[in-house]
This record gives structure tokens, sequence and C-alpha cells, in this order.
């Protein structure tokens, strides 16, 4: 169980979420949907797609996207997040993206969802920190094949205290481990942007989640 700790107002919040080719489709869609009914409730907030050059993303299952942003727009931004997927196998070697998030300000926030935590682990971003993964292997990563991708991470990122918690705060990085687990970071990150908990979980009643919100609102290990 977490108390959950209050954050200063950032009006007009904005959240880019980077996608790439294998993307899984819930982690992005999941986060930009609880920002979208959230804009109900306060319009000042913002979240857009972010891919390193401006054309259009296959994500899995041939899900196609077109980003807002590229990596040479440089969007001013308070959160950035890595969705996971097949994909972040590749992403863990892409030397734009890690030069792209080196880059960003201080105070913007580096999230992620699932696999996506790879990426900063591979940074050494998650040295030293509590960080969080999948938890439930596919069929392929539970044989003898493949690995648990939570145990893929702390092979990754040995110096990394590895958390099974469903949100990860260690200040300026937070994730969120399972496919599922970008509606519980976009909740979080309405928690970082300062609104209160009847905000969130009046977000979450409108999206008709308010029950898989009361399990999961208390599953958050804070850390900073």
């Amino acid at each position: 169980m977490s108390t959950h700790r209050a954050f200063p107002k950032t009006p007009g919040f904005r959240l880019g979420i980077y996608v790439f080719k294998d993307a899984e489709i819930v982690d992005f869609a999941a986060p930009y949907g609880v920002f979208s009914v959230a804009r109900r409730f306060d319009p000042e907030l913002d979240a857009f797609l972010i891919a390193d050059a401006m054309h259009q993303v296959q994500a899995q299952a041939g899900f196609t996207v077109v980003p807002n942003y590229s990596f040479l727009d440089q969007p001013d931004m308070d959160a950035f997040l890595i969705p996971g997927g097949f994909g972040t196998r590749q992403e863990t070697h892409n030397g734009r993206l890690h030069d792209f998030i080196r880059a960003l300000p201080e105070k913007t926030l580096l999230t992620s969802v699932c696999t996506g935590s790879w990426i900063y682990g591979a940074m050494g971003l998650l040295d030293g920190k509590p960080a969080t993964n999948r938890k439930e292997p596919d069929r392929l990563e539970a044989s003898n094949f493949g690995k648990v991708p939570i145990d893929r991470l702390a092979e990754i990122a040995p110096s990394c205290r590895i958390s099974r918690a469903r949100v990860v705060d260690a200040g300026r990085i937070v994730t969120a481990g399972g496919i599922a687990s970008g509606m519980e970071m976009g909740f979080h990150l309405l928690r970082r942007a300062g609104y209160d908990e009847n905000f969130i979980a009046d977000v979450a009643r409108v999206m008709e989640y308010a029950g898989a919100y009361g399990l999961y609102r208390d599953d958050i290990e804070y850390s900073a």
C-alpha cells in the first residue's frame, strides 16, 4: 500500500509519447487515452506522439500511427514516455533515441511502460534506482528460449533495484510494469502534474475503470 504524495501543479502539462516500429499498442494508447479523457475536465492537458523522423510508424500487429513531432522538432514537454513491445529490443541500441533523451531538460520526467524501461536501463539511467517491468511472460519468454521481461531488466541493468510494483516513482524516472499498466501510468502522470485524487478518480469513473483503478491505485512505490 502507498500513501500518495502531493505534487505542485504544472499548468498545461504536456506528455510526449515515443512511437517506434513494433511498439506495443496498448502501452502507448492507454496513457494517451487517459489524457484524452482528462482533457474533458482540463483542456490545457496535452498528449502527443514523437518519432525519430516524421513518417508513419508501424506498431505491433500492423497498427500504423502518424507522429506529431520528430526528434528534430524538440517539442517542449513535461514527461517523455517510452512504451514497450517487440521493438524495444532494437531501441535499446538506438543511439538517436539515447541522444534525444540525454538532451531533454532535467525538468522532463522520463517514464516508461512495460519493456520500455529496458532502454533507460541500457543507458545506465536506472543505476542505483528502483524500476519495474512486465512480470507475466508470453509463451516464448516462459520457455527455455526466453526470459521474463522483468528478469531481463535485471540483466540489462544489474545496478537497478528491481521492484514488482505496478508503478515505481523514483523521482525523475517513473516506470510501470505490465502491458495494460499504461492506464496506471496515465493516472499517475496526472498525479505528477499536480491533480488531486478526486480529479483522477473522476477520470477513472468516466472511463468506467473505477474498479480496476481502485485495485491498482496504491500499488505504487515511491523512492526519491
